[in-house]
């Protein structure tokens, strides 16, 4: 078998890793926790002592990064938890498209045509508006876990 007989069709990725493990007690509020399966910011962590069966407990109350919903977890402090890795980056806003989706542009120049427009109706309708009186908007959008959102807004001034 020669090498030009091996054809391998694989779909994944480069196997960076969408979480890191961190010790359940190190978690702090802001930070942020995989519950559920859903990346989410920490809004209150609470400790509890050990009882007789041994391990402190964090409860975590988070909410989700992308749906807003309120999530809350228990894990013992001694345990590893998933931590998602989230980054946030800067477009400029090109153009809104009929269908609800943007293009944007990348800092190396290229476009980005594969977000759609938040669902938060208090930015939908500073973005469309904005947009509509023609200023040059910047716009942030949020990844972690191969999601993708726009979650903030910044104005720089007309076109």
């Amino acid at each position: 078998m020669s090498d030009e007989d091996r054809h391998f069709e694989s779909k994944a990725d480069a196997g960076a890793s969408k979480t890191f493990p961190q010790q359940a007690g190190t978690v702090r509020k802001n930070g942020h926790i995989v519950i559920k399966g859903r990346p989410c910011k920490v809004v209150e962590v609470s400790t509890s002592k050990t009882g007789k069966h041994g391990h402190a407990k964090c409860h975590f109350i988070g909410i989700d990064i992308f749906s807003g919903k309120k999530v809350e977890d228990i894990v013992p402090s001694s345990h590893n938890c998933d931590i998602p890795h989230v980054n946030r980056t800067d477009y400029q806003l090109i153009d809104i498209s009929e269908d609800g989706f943007v293009s944007l542009l990348t800092e190396s120049g290229n476009t980005k045509d594969d977000l759609r427009l938040p669902t938060d109706d208090a930015l939908l309708t500073q973005i469309k508006t904005g947009f509509a009186e023609g200023k040059d908007l910047i716009v942030t959008v949020m990844s972690a876990m191969g999601e993708e959102q726009i979650c903030a807004l910044k104005d720089i001034g007309p076109k």
